[in-house]
Parts: C-alpha cells; sequence; structure tokens
C-alpha cells in the first residue's frame, strides 16, 4: 500500500465512521478558547477543563484579564502543569489582546503567534477550530499517531509532521483531521499500548502492518 492510499482509506474511514469531531476543551468564544489551549500545554483536557470555569468567571474577556495580576491567575491554575510560566503568559495574552489586537482574537496565524505562550500548534488549534481555517496544529499524539499509522515519514518535528500531512489531505479535511488524529491517539493509539485490536483503521496502518500484529491487548 502506497501513501496516497493509506491516506486515501483512513481519511475515507474517518469520514464514514466519526464524520463529527471537535476538541474536548470546553469554550463559549475565541477567548475562552485561546486560554483553554494555552493551559492544556503538556496538561490533559480534562485538567483544563477543571481549571477553567473558575477562570472564565473571574476573567471572562482579555479586559478583565489584562487587569489582573499574575499572582492572581497563578492561584487559579496552580493545580495544571507549569503554572508559573503559564500564569505569565495569560496575563501578556489578555494585555496584547487589548492593547494591539482592539480586545479580538486574531484569526491569522502570524499574528496569533505574537502572543504570549501562543507558538504555532495553539495558533493553529484557534485558527482551525474558531476560524474554520486549514490549519494542522500538531500536539504529541497527531505527531505519534500519524508517524505510526505511516501518514508521515521520517519527520523529527512537529512542523516537518504538519507540512507532510497538509500535503495529502484534502484542504476540506484538515480541519477535521487534525481531531481525527487527537482523539485517535487519546483513546485507541495509545503511546505504550495501542488498542490494535479494537482499531478500526489497523488494516491501514504501517505500525499494525509492520509488526503482524495478531494478539488480544492486554491493557
Amino acid at each position: 500500500m502506497n501513501k496516497k492510499e493509506r491516506y486515501r482509506h483512513i481519511i475515507d474511514y474517518f469520514s464514514t465512521n466519526q464524520p463529527f469531531a471537535e476538541t474536548e476543551l470546553q469554550y463559549q468564544n475565541p477567548f475562552q478558547l485561546l486560554v483553554a489551549v494555552i493551559l492544556s500545554a503538556q496538561c490533559t483536557d480534562k485538567r483544563v477543563n477543571l481549571i477553567t470555569p473558575n477562570i472564565f468567571s473571574r476573567f471572562p474577556d482579555a479586559i478583565s484579564m489584562s487587569k489582573a495580576k499574575v499572582e492572581e491567575l497563578f492561584d487559579l491554575i496552580k493545580s495544571c502543569s507549569y503554572p508559573n510560566n503559564k500564569a505569565r503568559h495569560l496575563a501578556g495574552m489578555s494585555k496584547m489582546l487589548v492593547d494591539t489586537f482592539n480586545n479580538q482574537v486574531p484569526e491569522n496565524i502570524e499574528d496569533l503567534q505574537q502572543l504570549p505562550g501562543v507558538g504555532r500548534k495553539t495558533a493553529n488549534v484557534i485558527a482551525s477550530v474558531v476560524f474554520n481555517k486549514p490549519a494542522m496544529a500538531v500536539d504529541t499524539h497527531v505527531f505519534r499517531v500519524s508517524a505510526r499509522l505511516g501518514l508521515t515519514t521520517g519527520a523529527k518535528n512537529p512542523l516537518q509532521t504538519e507540512r507532510q500531512l497538509v500535503k495529502y489531505i484534502p484542504e476540506d479535511k484538515i480541519s477535521l483531521a487534525h481531531h481525527w488524529l487527537i482523539l485517535h491517539g487519546r483513546y485507541v493509539c495509545l503511546a505504550r499500548n495501542p488498542k490494535c485490536n479494537e482499531c478500526g483503521i489497523a488494516k491501514f496502518c504501517k505500525y499494525y502492518e509492520s509488526n503482524k500484529i495478531g494478539i488480544v491487548n492486554k491493557s
């Protein structure tokens, strides 16, 4: 099976079996999603969803958050990973939104990356989820799963993975494919014990094919 065929089969499978896929982060507007994605770096969505209600009740928009002290933000997010850095990022991000972007989350990826705490992955998430742009955000799940399936070859970093994926995935499917790969990595294609016997795309998977997996997963 060549790469184009692999892509076609996997996209067809998800299009049929998971036509609607979206982020598991809970939010009500672009600003809230931006806050949640910044907090989600090396932290589970489940943990972020426990943290954000208190943040949003205190600071529902960039204007209110821009007036908060870093210490206040730290107290609200201290149960997530790297709270010191993330508190500073939230403070700086909200101030820049107010001062530079008229209190609006920008839709341009380059503008988004100017915001403190916003790297390419976060910018792509916002562009994709909020503005429906064909942006492929690559987190640890996407990086691992795309390589394991055989959708990427030899990618050494997220940018190389992103470039390979968008080359083969139809533009109108890129936003969906981001969620397909994340959710597949989160619930099926686990890092240590992939549930190959439960996987609907195992027969299209390079890892499965190479390892000739046929035993029942013990996890």
